[in-house]
């Protein structure tokens, strides 16, 4: 793709594992190590969470009324196409960051040599071509939003742009496209256009800010990598404990303001679960955030995990707050 990362993946290129000998089982691994299993569950809860609340819930007038569930054909090509997008997104950035990788995340199969150069680039190339077609298939809505979603995915790695270069650019890479690109996008497909209701916007503008928190979380565990690539993060410039206190209190922030988003009403969304549940899941936080040991990367990591088990658990409390709220 350019001279920047063909350098950066000469060793990684000349002494690949041949996948032909591996079993099926672990060439099915080392394709799910690929796909970055988190943001594959994450995109996977987002479509069907979006879908379930435009099924839950349209406008009309000033009421909220029920509706039906989309069709089970048009999920399943919106989550196939977003899944595609989401393998071209992350599959680009192993490719462009194999060495840096190395160091960082050895376990991935690009960096660890599981995948060669060329096996990685067709992978992601094919997932990209897939992703856009099955995307027009979805119509104006879908493809916008997949295309758009790639757009800056490639903005994001691929040089000479290569905006996570910079922590502002790349921060609002990642939450413009979790926070407001998939969730307005997705639910405006599923359905079939304007208008958008209450706890969309909810949800979207939730997501927005905690997005953030993992935009400059992601990096506090790969310190040293992003030190010797001269990759300039918020880590580098602040600090770990720095930046791990400000994601925590943007975390903090995102579920005191859906608590008083739900005190004072949102048409549409049952505010006792919302309010009960993300009082319960603040508490988990500091619980989990005051036990993290800096000093070990293990721990570090864990919390990020855990970090993104709680933007899953969004897509599945919104939908169940828009439907109990009938």
């Amino acid at each position: 793709m350019s001279r920047t990362f063909s350098s950066t993946t000469s060793q990684a290129s000349s002494t690949p594992s041949d996948t032909r000998q591996q079993s099926p089982i672990a060439q099915l691994y080392a394709f799910w190590k690929f796909s970055r299993p988190h943001t594959i569950i994450g995109t996977t809860l987002s479509v069907i969470g979006l879908s379930v609340m435009a099924g839950a819930v349209t406008q009309a007038g000033t009421g909220i009324e029920l509706a039906l569930l989309p069709p089970l054909p048009t999920i399943a090509l919106a989550l196939a196409a977003c899944l595609c997008g989401n393998l071209y997104i992350v599959g680009l950035n192993q490719i462009e960051d194999v060495a840096i990788d190395r160091i960082n995340k050895p376990h991935l199969p690009l960096a660890s040599g599981e995948y060669s150069y060329r096996q990685a680039v067709t992978i992601v190339s094919i997932a990209g071509i897939l992703a856009l077609t099955l995307a027009g298939i979805g119509g104006g809505y879908l493809l916008a939003t997949v295309g758009i979603s790639l757009i800056i995915g490639t903005a994001y790695s691929l040089p000479p742009v290569r905006l996570k270069r910079f922590p502002f650019w790349a921060s609002l890479c990642i939450l413009s496209v979790r926070g407001a690109i998939v969730n307005l996008g997705l639910f405006l497909h599923f359905h079939q256009g304007l208008p958008i209701p209450s706890p969309v916007w909810t949800l979207t503008g939730f997501i927005l800010v905690f997005t953030f928190a993992i935009a400059i979380f992601k990096d506090v565990p790969d310190l040293e990598g992003d030190r010797q690539y001269h990759i300039s993060t918020l880590t580098l410039k602040l600090g770990q404990v720095t930046v791990f206190r400000l994601a925590r209190w943007v975390l903090t922030a995102c579920y005191l303001g859906i608590i008083a988003a739900a005190l004072v009403g949102v048409s549409g969304s049952q505010p006792f679960v919302l309010i009960a549940t993300h009082l319960v899941i603040l508490a988990a936080l500091w619980q989990r955030s005051v036990r993290v040991n800096l000093q070990d990367k293990r721990s570090i990591s864990r919390f990020y995990q855990f970090i993104w088990k709680l933007f899953f658990l969004e897509y599945l409390l919104f939908p169940i707050a828009c439907w109990l709220s009938h």
